[in-house]
This record gives structure tokens, sequence and C-alpha cells, in this order.
């Protein structure tokens, strides 16, 4: 994850000080334009495949934690040609029909925001919990901090959900 969050973070930087002021970075071809005017054919290339390398890093952490949460908590066995199918299908339908790629990252990014808020809340509140942590239960201040960034994540989400659907 360090890795993987390394690399996001280089990402966004060399997007940030390359991009700025730049008009045609709207799309993923545009800010491969930009990096490869801006900084070259080689890097252009890097940057891409560490795009392509995180959605497929996430893509699969996604779908181990979903054939986890299968198996362990609700005792369902998927077989793997379903899960890929299930997982796939719709970006495919999505890509065959002719939307636009970029637009559509961008709402799936949104959708899945409604998620954070009902994974983050919770997780502060049982890492604050000695009942359910033991030993192991956040330190007052560390359960403060997180109860703040949880609740002002779940505000900055709401508002990029108003914001996308508003226009």
């Amino acid at each position: 994850m360090l890795i993987a969050g390394g690399v996001n973070a280089a990402m966004l930087l060399v997007a940030a000080l390359n991009m700025r002021g730049r008009g045609d970075t709207a799309s993923i071809e545009g800010a491969y334009h930009a990096v490869h005017d801006t900084l070259g054919a080689t890097i252009a290339v890097l940057f891409a495949v560490g795009l392509l390398a995180s959605g497929l890093a996430s893509s699969s952490v996604g779908a181990y934690a979903g054939a986890m949460i299968m198996q362990g908590l609700l005792h369902w066995s998927v077989p793997m040609l379903v899960r890929r199918l299930i997982t796939l299908g719709p970006a495919l339908a999505i890509l065959t029909l002719g939307f636009d790629p970029t637009r559509t990252l961008v709402l799936s990014q949104v959708v899945l925001s409604f998620g954070i808020p009902f994974a983050v809340l919770p997780l502060v509140k049982l890492t604050g919990s000695p009942a359910v942590m033991g030993g192991d239960t956040n330190h007052r201040a560390t359960t403060w901090v997180g109860w703040v960034v949880a609740v002002m994540v779940s505000l900055l989400n709401v508002m990029l959900i108003y914001l996308t659907v508003t226009g």
C-alpha cells in the first residue's frame, strides 16, 4: 500500500507541476498529451502505465476484498468467472455503447463516494470502542481526530455529489 500511495502521490505531483495552465487536460488523452508535450514521450508512457497500474491494483484489491467478505461473512462461494463477469461486464457494456470514458469514470467515482461515510464512520466508532477493541482501542485523541476527518470527508463527498449533479 505504501508503494501504491507513493506512486499515486508522484503522479499527482507530476500532473500538478506540469499541467498547470493547460486547458486540454480534461480527459485522459489530454493529460497524456500534456505530459508528452512538457516532459517527453518516455515520461508520458510511464505516466500512462502508472495510471493503468493504479487502476488495476485498485480493482484487484476491491475484487479480493469482495471475495473475502462473501466467503467469510456470508459463506457464499462465487465462481471466478462469475465474479469477473459481474465486475467487468457493466464497464465493458458502457464502453461498448459509446459513452464518454472520462465522464463515465468521473461519474463512477462520484457513485463510489456514496460508500465512504458508511465505511469510515463505523470504523472510527468501532476502533474507539473498548467493548469491541479491548486493549487495542484507539486513544481518545486519535478517535477525536478520526471523527473530525470522517465528518469532513463525508461533507466533502456530499458537496462533490451536489456539484456533480448540478453541473
